[in-house]
């Protein structure tokens, strides 16, 4: 049986198809999420069709998730992101307890059980400062690249502490010490500290425990992924493609 996952998020749009006989992933692709986000989806569904030289009736089930999983009419069925992280991770990392998901514009703190069923989560989605749109700001204001911002931190050399959380504050505190003179690479490392600390706090919320899994776009920043393991005192496991999990949990999902 094939079965297909999409994951329109705010920022990108990912896709996953699953063989659930072979138990194997056999496309996946993420593009960037277009200002009509249908239009991605049938970019990338069209591209995955071509690819396979599947003909679309071979695909069994559809299902959507993330930020826009209502908009695709051929979905058959969407679902939360919340469930389709756990059964992504379940599959991948079958020992995983708990899920720590930054995306562009929120963060989610998920705990699973010995059968990687979700009995809790935590979700922020009201405020940038635990998110990927922090990230984007600093890049922004430091006139880099974001896959640049974790090489950059890399370089830190003194601690130094945000005091606002608020990212429209800490806008304005990442422009003073700019003015002020200190390097780069410092103002990056505490960003870091900042985001690792508000998703720390987040987990406060909730009964959690290792192992713990890193997803998301932001899961590519190894030097915030080391800063949210200092805060937790354990190590991350982040997958190989961190920003498909989802996608490939809706396809896993949409087996009937």
């Amino acid at each position: 049986m094939i079965t297909l996952g999409i994951d329109v998020g705010s920022r990108n749009t990912k896709l996953i198809i699953f063989d659930h006989t072979k138990q194997s992933i056999l496309f996946q692709e993420w593009i960037a999420t277009n200002i009509d986000p249908t239009r991605s989806i049938e970019q990338l569904y069209t591209k995955a069709l071509t690819a396979l030289k599947l003909p679309e009736q071979s695909i069994a089930a559809k299902v959507a998730t993330g930020y826009g999983r209502k908009i695709w009419p051929l979905a058959d069925k969407v679902i939360s992101e919340i469930s389709a992280h756990a059964a992504g991770i379940a599959w991948l990392r079958p020992e995983a307890r708990t899920i720590i998901d930054i995306g562009g514009q929120d963060s989610k703190v998920i705990a699973l059980d010995s059968q990687g069923k979700v009995f809790d989560f935590a979700m922020n989605d009201k405020c940038a400062a635990g998110t990927g749109r922090f990230l984007e700001m600093t890049a922004m204001r430091l006139g880099i690249e974001v896959s640049q911002l974790s090489d950059l931190a890399a370089d830190a050399d003194i601690e130094i502490k945000l005091n606002n959380t608020c990212v429209v504050f800490a806008e304005t505190e990442i422009i003073s010490l700019m003015a002020s003179k200190v390097s780069a690479a410092n103002i990056v490392r505490a960003v870091h500290r900042s985001i690792a600390k508000r998703i720390f706090s987040q987990m406060s919320a909730l009964t959690h425990q290792a192992p713990y899994v890193f997803t998301g776009g932001v899961a590519q920043n190894q030097d915030l992924a080391n800063c949210i393991s200092m805060e937790l005192g354990s190590e991350l496991w982040i997958p190989p493609e961190p920003e498909i999990t989802a996608a490939l949990g809706a396809a896993i999902l949409a087996k009937p």
